[in-house]
């Protein structure tokens, strides 16, 4: 009887100290994130951590009870000395040690199994512990969220693309890490300058020669200048010139002028954004000065979100 008595404190007091690591080293905000895409273990756990401070104080009451009672206990089976020892040897190993390290590495599924037991407890201990809680919500308020840099996240990331535990694949870290620092890069950055982009004079005549011109250039948009090529009016969408008799017409007579300028230095996530509120796939890009210095596609803006070219039948 007497080593089942000893037995039962010294298994409480691991309980105890293991559930207090474990359960409180779990962070409330990345519980209830799991358990609303439905993590059941989260949910079970969240309802008891997710009142902390009554969590910690039932845990630390029952733990300091359960080692007390171990040590009156034993010295009443030996001389003080020895039973110093032995409760000491036997919380130290049995009701610290062992507990914390495996509660410190699997405190969700351990904890989830007997939460039942946390519960009981916290019952059992709730007129004594309540007022401790109560003050110490009061004193140190809710418990912070815990909130990551941009780099932070990326680094979190990257860790979760090499762990055999994760499910994010290369294609998944690579579209992530884009959309995470696509936004630290400007238009000037991602666009075509403007040596190097398809234009029109606005007089110049859409000769059957100048259309197969067109054609052969693959381009959808072509971008149409009065005079100076950093003077851009408007744009000629290729499609529009399909089915159409526009034979000896000048540019300046198909283009569509509400064309888009934007600044060389605007953010990617702007520019993003922009591209969706205006439904255009074409901006011109602008200097400080107003003068036309390239141009940029809402595709440009996307390859560099996925980090990868995208290319169509007529890309070489």
């Amino acid at each position: 009887m007497t080593f089942v008595i000893v037995f039962a404190l010294v298994l409480l007091s691991g309980l105890f100290s293991g559930l207090t690591l474990g359960l409180m080293g779990l962070n409330t905000h990345e519980l209830k994130r799991k358990a609303a895409l439905g993590d059941v273990r989260a949910k079970r756990v969240y309802a008891v951590r997710r009142n902390g401070n009554l969590l910690l104080t039932t845990l630390l009451v029952g733990n300091v009870a359960v080692n007390t009672a171990l040590s009156i206990f034993l010295g009443t089976l030996a001389p003080g000395v020895i039973a110093g020892v032995v409760a000491t040897a036997l919380i130290v190993v049995f009701g610290e040690i062992l507990p914390q390290a495996t509660f410190s590495r699997h405190g969700l599924a351990l904890g989830s199994r007997v939460v039942w037991v946390v519960n009981f407890f916290i019952f059992i201990f709730y007129p004594i512990c309540k007022p401790m809680a109560w003050v110490l919500d009061r004193m140190l308020g809710n418990e912070l969220p815990t909130m990551y840099s941009r780099k932070e996240l990326l680094k979190l990331v990257e860790e979760h693309r090499y762990s055999d535990a994760s499910d994010v694949d290369e294609e998944e870290e690579q579209i992530i890490r884009g959309a995470l620092s696509f936004s630290a890069f400007r238009a000037k950055d991602i666009m075509t300058r403007r040596d190097k982009v398809f234009m029109l004079e606005k007089s110049t005549t859409l000769s059957d020669e100048k259309l197969h011109e067109i054609r052969d250039q693959g381009f959808s948009r072509v971008p149409v200048y009065e005079k100076e090529e950093n003077a851009v009016i408007g744009v000629i969408l290729t499609k529009e010139l399909l089915g159409h008799d526009v034979e000896n017409c000048t540019a300046g007579a198909v283009m569509q002028t509400g064309i888009i300028f934007v600044n060389e230095n605007v953010c990617l996530d702007d520019l993003f954004e922009k591209f969706i509120d205006s439904r255009q796939h074409l901006f011109v890009v602008t200097s400080d000065e107003g003068a036309a210095i390239g141009v940029v596609s809402f595709e440009d803006v996307l390859e560099e979100i996925i980090r990868e070219e995208i290319e169509d039948e007529s890309d070489e």
